[in-house]
């Protein structure tokens, strides 16, 4: 008997699973060529740009150039892709040794958060606001745990929320004015 329910329980969570991957699968096959090849160039954009255009401002490094890119993407691809490539390029800043653990908290949620927001309500200025309330805020909070248990920084919950925002603030308002200029023809691709 108890391996009868065990079994019905494995076979439920496989059919719950297999659904969930047919969801997902639907939903991303839809130019998936694009979006991956987009999120890329992104990425590599991101990479090289925080490399070039970062600066300190306490325990963290700003590159806004993360904050610009992560608005980009959430324009263009939408949430769910954009922290595809805030991930992707996380990754790759940690291994190359231009970024720190604190690029992946910094970068997540403003990725996501500003994607989701130009989604529901298909406006630049509230993508780079979404940018500055995840990263400036919601990354900069997610962060200080990292920092003292991983990397034995010092401080209060709120040491890395004005380098954060900084960050965003100038990644935002590049992008906001980078996407008001070319906004013709990324109209066509974006993710409204």
């Amino acid at each position: 008997m108890i391996k009868h329910s065990f079994s019905a329980l494995g076979k439920r969570f496989f059919i719950g699973l297999r659904g969930f991957y047919k969801v997902l699968r639907r939903h991303l096959s839809k130019n998936r060529t694009y979006q991956l090849v987009l999120t890329a160039v992104l990425s590599a954009l991101a990479v090289c740009g925080g490399s070039m255009f970062s600066f300190p401002i306490g325990v963290a490094k700003c590159a806004p150039t993360q904050s610009l890119i992560n608005i980009v993407a959430g324009v263009v691809l939408g949430p769910e892709w954009a922290v595809v490539q805030a991930l992707l390029t996380s990754t790759v800043r940690n291994l190359l040794a231009t970024g720190t653990l604190l690029a992946y908290p910094g970068s997540i949620f403003g990725a996501w958060l500003s994607g989701w927001l130009f989604k529901r309500f298909g406006k630049i200025w509230l993508a780079a606001l979404g940018e500055l309330i995840g990263t400036g805020l919601i990354g900069a909070l997610v962060s200080y745990p990292i920092a003292a248990l991983l990397m034995s920084a010092k401080g209060s919950l709120f040491l890395f929320v004005p380098s954060f925002a900084v960050s965003a603030i100038v990644g935002g308002l590049l992008a906001w004015v980078i996407l008001k200029a070319a906004w013709q023809p990324i109209s066509r691709f974006a993710k409204i």
